[in-house]
Parts: structure tokens; C-alpha cells; sequence
């Protein structure tokens, strides 16, 4: 086992840059590409998500500071501060649960796959931390390593199961074939997103109208294009913040490209994952009638979609509103802040990429996700403490929004019942497995 878990370190710790190339060229040539055709596809997507991840290092670079002089304008004073994804995910690595997760949720994937369970393929391990983060918080609770682990299978078994079911409407939203999210937080907000979108449909004037970017576009015009939104955007960003005139175009202008060049780089992603659908489709349906399979891939290819970063801005300042006034919240959002947008990234596929939706859901849920980071601080806090982790200055208790999921949170309230909590956790993916047997959520298309 230690050997194992060396060698998986070892993967993981080459990074996305060098792991995304050799899995999609390998997954390519199980499906009978040629060599050169699968190479070329691998390099492709790894191309595409350096570029993404180029772009998204604007909203650090240009958001961050925004988000710090929004917090002195607020004058928020929460006892807890949110240390960000790179802090939960290291604490959850950490843990027994966490140096053995890559292979264990490999194997768990296996045999979802073996017993027709999961169509979903989930090559994105980087994002494995979720499912050790659930394990780590239950063998905190309850002092069990296999317990952890229980719990970190079940996730990663809902998570299959709900990138499944919402893979029509990803694909559809986002214009990439053959993949699905599995990624361990964002498929926790699915069954959120999908419940609301019902409560919409029964809401006068929500049923029949619909207004996405493309609407927008429309009626505005060139000043309706995503780049001049995010331009105007950042400038009056800029105003609200007190930047001097350089710092306020600047500000708009890093919007700008942020709007334009997201879409590009997804949009290269696309091109290498399109001859790999193609050739799955092809493989599988000579071996396996009927049978389709999905590619699992990280929620940050669903953010190219202009609706989405659009409202993952505006969440910046709505989600430090709502750490003001809701009574239960102890977390001060920071760490995570600048990514408001991976917290609502299934939000637009779910509601088809209409604009008032997405923002209403997103808001829903900031304000869930504050209270659910709030209840993991003291364990969190706690764990990190445990593993040596460095914390921020000044910070004496932590958490993350990205902590902040449903599953973990139903999980840790089972794991306190101990050998009851045990079957109780069975029985809820049980549950889940059941509830979301049907192969979509493509529901009506307004």
C-alpha cells in the first residue's frame, strides 16, 4: 500500500500540465485513435487548460485586491477566516484518508463502470481532495480511518452518478461532447440548482422567459458583447472600489479579456475532446450496443460561458453582503472569493443559461455555502492544526467556501451516530442512486 500510495503522489504531484496530455492521449488510444491523432488530442486539452488557467489567474490577479478593499469597506469583523480551496484541499491530502484517495477513488470509478452504475469516466484527480476532505471529516468525528473512507466512496459515488445525470445539459450549455462534471463540490449544487429551477417554472413571468448573454447581445448591440459587459463591469467596479482612472481601466480591460478569452480556451479544449467523443461513440457501440460513455472533467471548463463569470463577479460583493446579515454565518469570505463562479458553475447548464435564474440561484447558495463553511471551521480548524498546516496571519480558526458542500455536511451529521451513521450513509447514496437513475435532466428547454 505505501508503494501505491508513493506512486500516486508521484502522478499527482506532476500537475494538471503534464497529467491532462498523457490521460487524454492514453484514454484516445483505448478507444482505437492512432497514435498521432491521440497525441495530438491529449496536447490539445492540456493546451486548453493552461490557457484557461492563464485567464483565471486574472481574477486573482485583478479581483484580489478589489476583494480585500471591499472587506475594509464592509468593515467586516467575522471570527473566521476562509484560507481558500488550496487550504482545504492541502489539509484533506493530509489526512490518512487523503494519501491513499487517488487510488481508492480510481478503483471506486472502476466498478461504478464494471456495474453500469456511472457512464462518467473521472480523469479530473487533482479535484479527488473533495472526496478525501468528506472522508477526513468523518474519521475526525468518529476516529475511524475506514469509516473516512466509507465516506469519501460515497460521495465519489454520488458525484458519479449526478455528473451522469446532468451531463445533457453541461454538454449542451457549454458546447463540449462526451463529458461530464464529477467534480467532487460542483455536482453538490445540482439537486439545488434543479429544485429551483422547478420552483421558477411555477413562478409567473419565469416559465416562458428566458433571458441569457445571447438575449442581451441583442438588445444591446456591441455594447452587449461578453468583452465590453466585462469592460463596463470592472469600470464600475473600479468606481465602487475608489481606483485612480489607470487602475479603473485597468480593471475593466483585465474584464474585458477575461470575457473574451475564456470562451477561446474552452473552445480549444473542445477541439482536442471532439475526435476522443468521437472515437468512444464509434468503440462502444460496436462492443456495447446502446452504451455511452462520459469523459469527467473539472467544473472550470464550464466557466468560458458568459453567464457564468458574469455572475460569478457579481456574487463578489452580494456574497459579502450576505456574510453581514446572515445570523449563522462566522466565515469571512476571502480565500475563495475571487471564484464566486466555480461555486455557481452548474447553475447555468441546469437553467439552460438564463441570466435572472443563475443569479438568484447563485445567491441561494452563497449564502448556504457561508453557513455550511461556518459549521466546518471548528473540525477544519482542528484538522489543520493536526496536520501542521501554516496558517494565514492573524487567522487563529479557518475554513474554505470550497468546503462548504451538502454531502459532507449530511455525511458528518450520519458519522456522529457512529455504526448507525454507517448504514445511514449507505443508505443515503442508496437513495441518491435510486432518485437519480434517469439518464438526464434535460427537462424543458424554454
Amino acid at each position: 500500500m505505501d508503494f501505491i500510495v508513493s506512486v500516486f503522489d508521484y502522478i499527482s504531484g506532476l500537475g494538471a500540465t503534464v497529467m491532462i496530455p498523457i490521460i487524454i492521449a492514453i484514454v484516445g488510444l483505448v478507444f482505437r485513435l492512432s497514435i498521432g491523432k491521440a497525441i495530438r488530442a491529449g496536447v490539445l486539452v492540456g493546451i486548453g487548460f493552461v490557457g484557461l488557467n492563464l485567464v483565471l489567474n486574472l481574477i486573482w490577479d485583478y479581483v484580489g485586491p478589489v476583494t480585500t478593499i471591499l472587506i475594509e469597506k464592509f468593515d467586516l469583523n467575522l471570527s473566521v477566516v476562509d484560507a481558500g480551496w488550496p487550504a482545504a484541499a492541502g489539509v484533506a491530502f493530509a489526512t490518512k484518508v487523503g494519501a491513499v484517495i487517488i487510488p481508492f477513488i480510481i478503483i471506486v470509478n472502476f466498478l461504478m463502470l464494471l456495474t453500469k452504475q456511472t457512464k462518467t469516466v473521472n480523469i479530473d484527480i487533482w479535484n479527488y481532495w473533495h472526496f478525501a476532505f468528506s472522508g477526513a471529516i468523518i474519521m475526525s468525528i468518529t476516529n475511524s480511518f475506514w469509516y473516512g473512507l466509507l465516506g469519501a466512496a460515497g460521495h465519489a459515488i454520488i458525484a458519479l452518478k449526478i455528473a451522469d445525470v446532468s451531463a445533457e445539459r453541461v454538454q449542451k450549455e457549454i458546447g463540449i461532447p462526451g463529458i461530464s462534471i464529477p467534480q467532487g463540490f460542483a455536482i453538490t449544487t445540482v439537486p439545488i440548482y434543479m429544485l429551483l429551477d422547478k420552483i421558477y417554472d411555477r413562478i409567473p413571468g419565469f416559465k416562458n422567459r428566458k433571458i441569457d448573454s445571447a438575449a442581451i447581445n441583442q438588445k444591446l448591440g456591441i455594447f452587449g458583447e461578453p468583452f465590453m459587459i466585462g469592460l463596463f463591469l470592472g469600470i464600475l467596479i473600479g468606481l465602487v472600489v475608489g481606483y485612480d482612472v489607470k487602475q479603473t481601466i485597468e480593471l475593466g480591460v483585465a474584464m474585458a479579456a477575461l470575457m473574451l478569452l475564456l470562451p477561446r480556451m474552452v473552445k480549444v479544449i473542445m477541439e482536442g475532446l471532439v475526435p476522443i467523443s468521437d472515437a468512444a461513440k464509434a468503440f462502444l457501440e460496436k462492443r456495447f450496443k446502446g452504451s455511452e460513455f462520459y469523459i469527467g472533467l473539472d467544473s472550470a471548463v464550464t466557466l468560458g460561458h458568459s453567464t457564468t463569470i458574469t455572475i460569478g463577479i457579481l456574487l463578489i460583493p452580494i456574497t459579502l453582503l450576505l456574510a453581514m446579515i446572515i445570523p449563522l454565518n462566522t466565515t469571512l469570505p476571502f480565500g475563495d472569493l475571487a471564484a464566486t463562479a466555480f461555486f455557481i458553475a452548474m447553475a447555468t447548464p441546469i437553467h439552460r443559461g438564463d441570466f435572472f435564474r443563475t443569479l438568484i440561484s447563485g445567491t441561494i447558495v452563497m449564502a448556504i455555502i457561508l453557513m455550511l463553511a461556518s459549521y466546518f471551521a471548528p473540525v477544519i480548524t482542528e484538522t489543520a492544526m493536526n496536520t501542521g498546516f501554516d496558517f494565514p496571519e492573524g487567522a487563529t480558526d479557518i475554513t474554505a467556501l470550497s468546503a462548504g458542500n451538502l454531502v459532507a455536511y449530511v455525511f458528518s451529521l450520519f458519522a456522529k451516530l457512529k455504526i448507525v451513521g454507517v448504514f445511514l450513509i449507505v443508505a443515503f447514496v442508496a437513495a441518491v442512486l435510486f432518485f437519480f437513475r434517469k439518464p438526464s435532466t434535460s427537462g424543458n428547454t424554454n
